[in-house]
């Protein structure tokens, strides 16, 4: 009879956790879209290729999260999948690095702008670290997954911001910008790359 209560505690503990990380995830989704969409139409109207190409990335991995919230298939290809999704996502933004080096340093905000752009940069990364926290001691791959794309979405949007802050905000110079754009934007590359790769072998 303990036993079985102990087992029925358990199991309603994973199903509470799985309800408040999905419900974190789906918060999380909605601001992807929205995110992603002021990119690709401010990418076209202004003739950005980096807002544009970061749009594309916010759609493929708002994508990605609302396949992995709603896929009802077997979680071993659920995984892979993501895995393998991240690994290909890491490859444009390789190029969108070279490109922001050789041609574009990034674009200016007023403060204002900025500042709703760091907040919201700052609210992705408390809201992955608290996926991180959650799936720790999980062995759910449905949160483990959610919690890889929840860090493939905050590094890219830290990476924008730094990029804008960067020329907003006087005291550097251009060839230190392009540095400092060209080192964390590989960083970056890497970091989604590995994402990835953890999703995949995890499954191996």
């Amino acid at each position: 009879m303990k036993y079985l209560k102990s087992s029925q505690s358990v199991s309603t503990g994973k199903t509470m956790r799985m309800d408040r990380t999905r419900k974190i995830a789906l918060v999380s989704l909605a601001f992807n879209v929205a995110y992603s969409a002021y990119h690709v139409i401010f990418g076209i109207f202004t003739r950005s290729w980096w807002l544009f190409t970061i749009g594309i990335y916010y759609v493929m991995l708002s994508i990605v999260r609302f396949a992995v919230l709603q896929s009802k298939m077997q979680e071993g290809f659920s995984v892979r999948f993501t895995g393998i999704m991240l690994m290909v996502l890491s490859l444009p933004l390789v190029g969108t690095v070279i490109l922001a080096f050789v041609r574009d340093r990034g674009t200016v905000f007023h403060l204002i702008v900025m500042l709703a752009i760091a907040v919201y940069a700052f609210s992705k990364i408390t809201l992955a670290t608290v996926n991180w926290i959650k799936a720790r001691k999980s062995t759910s791959a449905k949160l483990i997954t959610l919690r890889n794309i929840s860090f493939a979405d905050a590094f890219v949007s830290i990476f924008s911001l730094q990029r804008s802050m960067l020329v907003s905000f006087d005291g550097m110079s251009e060839m230190e910008i392009r540095i400092m754009n060209a080192a964390t934007g590989s960083a970056v590359c890497v970091i989604v790359f590995l994402l990835g790769l953890n999703l995949v072998r995890r499954k191996r």
